[in-house]
């Protein structure tokens, strides 16, 4: 009966939902972290939680607040890409200006960077160097990091704000870096510093991206996430080159000593956040997970087997064989499941081998899912008024209205198992109760957050406010946009441009003799495997 009177207290059903939703105790698969169990349990309760959907909404809320940093606050981030002159607020300052400010009223500053590749191979190591270098000089510690396996990178995209003496705590996380080409908004005009990827983009690619602002109890896990990577006794770096970098960058070998971690911030809202994370197995081996951790995949798995009426994602890549394996067998067992997809419409370079690389994987998924949902799996990509393609770099999964996950994986076998990822799954206490009100039919009842968020993205991609709140009308509203949308083009462009940014994806298909290398291509550059052999073989997570 007790059970039961907290579940109702809560929002919840009896039984506590968040249970079946989220990975309980165990099921992270890594004993060798303490951010379940010790710390408190698998997920953090009372957080205040706010999408923020577009790089300058989020910008601005993070220019915001590092205006706000003073002596005794601490800032945390991670990143995959970070330009020191990307600008960050209406003033014009850049990323750079707002860190180096808050060292300079007295805030300290931490960061993580991927050390990342040259710019001829169309990665960003001296962006990240010269990030890294104006930090240091004002007094903070940043570092570009190597601690990877081999052919892979740091891809998560955090920043903590602690300023204890104004009892305020956020933490910022999802698929925004703090770099060129990010800061576009609901327009999508593009960034006006842009940033080089297939042409068809055009010089100032238009850019759908989300970020997670939080406030509350999940702000510690997420710094502890941080800690646990920056306290990793392993060396930055062990080629000579990355150690003339380093050098370059005034950065020591190894990490130094925190400061000890504040106590978790009280309550804020009513959200459960639970934060996941991909690591690698490697050599020489993460001290916080010894066989890698591959809590992002193993919450999306869980999650889909629970999937009864929409699964909605946006996502950079959809390359996973698993994750459509799993995603066809929900629709297969269960006739009322929708299956939405939005991604770009091509492919970031999408050359003669690497575009063909991109394709392959994501042409087996889609099959995948349309031979085992038919009409009810449906995937989408998104341009602007004038037919420029939007680049989907999102990745956001909403189910039933129920559940929710963002941050910084794809849906590939690279962010699953082989590159440093992060991500939260949250679960909203305060139902919604606009019909359907509990569109899985499982008693778990559509919740605020995820429904609020998946109809502000259905109505910018629709470009109406009038959206169906209903998971498969609305459904059904996105294919009726894109049909006439397609409809428009095959016409010559007859008539007014119909209403909508949604196309059908339907990517180029890949050539019968290019198969074989952009297969190889694929296995070993563009989405390798990071587990153990024997989870490979089994197919575990």
């Amino acid at each position: 009966m007790r059970s039961v009177e907290r579940a109702e207290r809560a929002g919840l059903p009896a039984g506590n939902v968040a249970e079946e939703w989220f990975l309980v105790a165990g099921e992270r698969g890594n004993p060798d972290t303490r951010i379940d169990g010790e710390r408190r349990r698998p997920w953090s309760e009372g957080n205040a939680c706010t999408v923020l959907v577009h790089g300058r909404t989020y910008f601005d809320r993070l220019a915001a607040e590092l205006a706000q940093m003073s002596a005794g606050d601490q800032a945390w981030f991670t990143d995959w890409r970070g330009d020191a002159d990307e600008r960050v607020s209406a003033q014009g300052l850049t990323i750079a200006d707002e860190l180096v400010g808050a060292l300079r009223r007295g805030a300290s500053v931490h960061g993580l960077l991927w050390r990342s590749h040259p710019a001829q191979l169309r990665f960003s190591e001296r962006q990240n160097m010269e990030l890294v270098h104006a930090i240091n000089i004002a007094g903070g510690s940043a570092l570009v990091d190597e601690r990877v396996r081999r052919g892979g990178s740091h891809h998560q995209k955090l920043v903590v704000l602690r300023r204890p003496a104004a009892s305020r705590h956020l933490a910022f996380v999802g698929g925004i870096d703090l770099a060129h080409g990010r800061r576009d908004d609901e327009q999508h005009r593009g960034d006006p510093q842009g940033v080089d990827i297939d042409r068809r983009y055009g010089p100032q690619p238009a850019w759908h991206d989300l970020q997670i602002e939080i406030e509350g109890p999940a702000v510690g896990d997420l710094e502890f996430s941080f800690r646990e990577r920056w306290n990793d006794p392993e060396p930055l770096t062990r080629t000579p080159w990355g150690r003339y970098l380093s050098a370059r960058a005034d950065q020591p070998r190894r990490t130094s000593p925190l400061p000890d971690q504040l106590e978790d911030p009280p309550p804020a809202g009513q959200q459960h956040v639970q934060v996941l994370r991909t690591y690698p197995s490697r050599h020489p081996r993460y001290a916080f997970a010894r066989r890698g951790e591959r809590s992002v995949a193993r919450a999306y798995l869980k999650a889909f087997r629970r999937a009864r009426k929409l699964i909605y994602i946006e996502d950079q890549y959809l390359w996973s064989l698993d994750a459509a394996e799993a995603l066809a067998d929900a629709l297969r067992s269960t006739p009322t499941l929708h299956v939405v997809v939005i991604v770009p419409a091509f492919p970031d370079q999408d050359g003669r081998v690497s575009g063909a690389a991109n394709r392959v994987n994501q042409l087996r998924v889609l099959s995948r899912l349309a031979d085992a949902g038919g009409d009810r799996f449906a995937a989408f990509n998104i341009e602007r008024d004038d037919g420029v393609p939007i680049y989907v770099h999102a990745k956001v999964c909403i189910i039933d209205d129920v559940w929710m996950m963002a941050g910084s994986d794809n849906f590939n076998r690279r962010s699953w198992t082989h590159d440093s990822e992060l991500s939260v799954a949250i679960l909203d206490q305060r139902r919604d109760g606009r019909a359907p009100t509990d569109p899985g039919g499982l008693g778990d009842h559509a919740r605020v957050l995820p429904r609020s968020t998946r109809l502000e993205l259905w109505s910018e991609h629709l470009q109406r406010s009038d959206v169906a709140v209903d998971p498969h009308e609305g459904k059904q509203q996105l294919a009726d946009a894109a049909d006439a949308l397609d409809a428009w083009y095959v016409a010559g462009r007859a008539g007014p441009r119909p209403d909508g940014r949604l196309r059908r994806h339907r990517p180029d298909r890949v050539a019968p003799w290019a198969r074989p290398f952009a297969e190889a291509f694929y296995r070993l550059m563009s989405d390798p495997d990071g587990r153990p052999l024997s989870d490979r073989r089994h197919g575990r997570y």
